[in-house]
C-alpha cells in the first residue's frame, strides 16, 4: 500500500493505493469515516482491481473546504487525473454511494459504479410510505433531535481519558462484527487532530458536519438514477442498526418509500439489490458478499 497526497484540486487529498492487477476502482467511504474504514473491503477487491482508497475532503488526512457535491466530484476527478486512472469504476458506501451515483451521472465512460446504501439522510414526510402523518411528524422530529445530541457530542474536544474510553468503544464494535480491532482504531485515529489546549477533536469538525448534514438531507438522487449511462448498481440494507431500532417504523417507511420510487425508474442502466440481512454497516457485516457483488456486477475475473 502507498499513500499520497493529491495537490491538484482545490483541496488537497489522501489516497491510499492498495494496488491490485485489474482496471482502477475508486472506494468511497462514509460521512465520518475516512479511507481507513474501506480497508477490509479494499483487501477482497484487489485481487480483481487496482483499489484506491480516497480521503473526502475534511475527513482523514485531506484538507478542509465546503461541501458542495459539484467541488467534491471535482476532488475525485483530480485523483483520477493525478494517478492516472481513468476511467475508474467507483464504489462508495452511505457517503461515498452517493457520489458514486452522481459520479456515475456525470461520467457515462465511467465502466461501472455501486452504491453502498447510499441514501440521502432520512429526514423530510416525503420519504416515508405507510405511516401516519402525526406519528411521522413526531418521530422525525425526535431523530432530528437524536442527530443533534450525536453532532454536539462529537463537536467536542477529547482528553486523553475520553480518547482511551472511545478507543475501547471502536474495539468492541470490531468485536460485534468480527472485525479486525486494529482497523476500527486506526478509522478513529485517523480523524483525531489536536487542539490549541492538548486536547483532541474530531473531523469532520461542526461546520463541515452541518454541512454534510444538509447536503444529505437535501440531495434527491432520482434525477442522477434516470440519467445514468454508465451500468449503476445500488445495494440496500434491509435491517436496522442497532441504533435504530428505536426508530423501527420511521426506518421501515423509509426503506419502503425508498423501493417505491426505485420501482419508478425506467433505466436499464440501473440495477437494485436488497441484500438479506444487512443494515447500514453491510462493509463491516458482509464484506465478503459484497466484494462478490461488486466484482461480478463490473466483470473483472480475480487473479488467480
Amino acid at each position: 500500500m502507498r499513500e499520497t497526497i493529491i495537490d491538484s484540486a482545490a483541496v488537497p487529498i489522501a489516497v491510499r493505493d492498495h494496488g491490485g492487477p485489474g482496471r482502477p476502482l475508486l472506494l468511497l467511504h462514509g460521512a465520518g469515516g475516512n479511507l481507513a474504514q474501506m480497508a477490509t473491503l479494499a483487501a477482497r477487491l484487489r485481487p480483481a482491481f487496482r483499489v484506491v482508497a480516497v480521503d473526502l475532503r475534511g475527513h482523514g488526512r485531506s484538507g478542509d473546504g465546503p461541501w458542495r457535491w459539484d467541488d467534491v466530484l471535482d476532488d475525485l476527478a483530480g485523483v483520477v487525473d493525478a494517478l492516472h486512472l481513468a476511467p475508474p469504476a467507483v464504489v462508495g458506501v452511505s457517503l461515498g454511494g452517493m457520489l458514486a451515483a452522481l459520479w456515475a451521472q456525470r461520467h457515462p465512460e465511467c465502466p461501472g459504479a455501486v452504491s453502498l446504501d447510499g441514501n440521502p439522510t432520512l429526514g423530510r414526510p416525503d420519504q416515508l410510505t405507510g405511516m401516519d402523518p402525526d406519528q411521522a411528524a413526531a418521530d422525525l422530529a425526535a431523530l432530528r433531535a437524536a442527530f443533534d445530541g450525536m453532532a454536539a457530542t462529537l463537536a467536542q474536544p477529547l482528553d486523553a481519558d475520553q480518547v482511551a474510553a472511545a478507543l475501547a468503544g471502536q474495539r468492541a464494535m470490531a468485536q460485534r462484527y468480527g472485525a479486525d480491532p486494529q482497523e476500527w482504531v486506526e478509522v478513529f485515529t485517523r480523524n483525531l487532530v489536536p487542539t490549541d489546549d492538548g486536547r483532541k477533536r474530531l473531523r469532520p469538525g461542526p461546520e463541515l458536519t452541518a454541512q454534510l448534514r444538509d447536503a444529505m438531507e437535501s440531495l434527491d438522487l432520482m434525477p442522477a438514477y434516470r440519467d445514468t449511462r454508465c451500468p449503476l448498481l445500488l445495494v440496500l440494507a434491509t435491517e436496522d442498526l442497532p441504533e435504530q431500532q428505536g426508530f423501527h417504523a420511521l426506518y421501515a417507511a423509509y426503506r419502503r418509500a425508498t423501493t417505491e420510487r426505485l420501482a419508478t425508474l425506467d433505466n436499464p442502466s440501473v440495477r437494485v439489490r436488497h441484500l438479506a440481512g444487512a443494515s447500514h454497516a453491510m462493509i463491516a457485516e458482509q464484506p465478503e458478499e459484497l466484494a462478490t457483488l461488486v466484482t461480478e456486477f463490473l466483470g473483472a475475473v480475480p487473479s488467480a
